[in-house]
């Protein structure tokens, strides 16, 4: 990657910016060093995985692997700024909604409380246009 895209990346996230501490990033060859002094100079370090440890960056590499098989390999994507829309879309959705095994399948940050009532009815809530769906117990 060339120092434009650092550059461009920076200028995309405005004030943002400053919330980023780290880049944690893999050794890979696209990434130069000019690429990392202008992520430096806007006061985010670079950190570099270990060499020969693809385990290190596995919740990277889980995270994308889960938005191709949920999103991007379901969906035709018709430019940037469509690609932008659904991956926020999903984004919320996967860090609010989507249920985890470590949770016993709960959602890290459910919108709708979660009940036992067996009396109430299941909402079904499509999302991304109906490729993916929430269901929530109507109150």
């Amino acid at each position: 990657m060339d120092p434009q895209q650092a550059r461009n990346l920076i200028a995309d996230l405005g004030e943002r910016a400053a919330e980023f501490r780290f880049l944690l990033r893999d050794r890979a060859g696209q990434f130069t060093a000019t690429f990392d002094s202008v992520l430096t100079d806007a006061g985010i370090q670079v950190v570099k995985i270990p060499p020969r440890c693809p385990q290190a960056n596995g919740s990277a590499e889980r995270f994308v692997r889960t938005v191709r098989a949920e999103l991007t390999d379901r969906m035709l994507i018709f430019g940037q700024r469509h690609l932008r829309r659904m991956l926020a879309e999903y984004a919320c959705h996967y860090n609010q909604q989507r249920p985890y095994r470590g949770q016993a399948l709960r959602p890290p940050s459910p919108a709708w409380p979660i009940s036992t009532h067996e009396s109430m009815e299941i909402v079904r809530r499509p999302i991304l246009g109906g490729l993916i769906n929430e269901y929530h117990l109507a109150a």
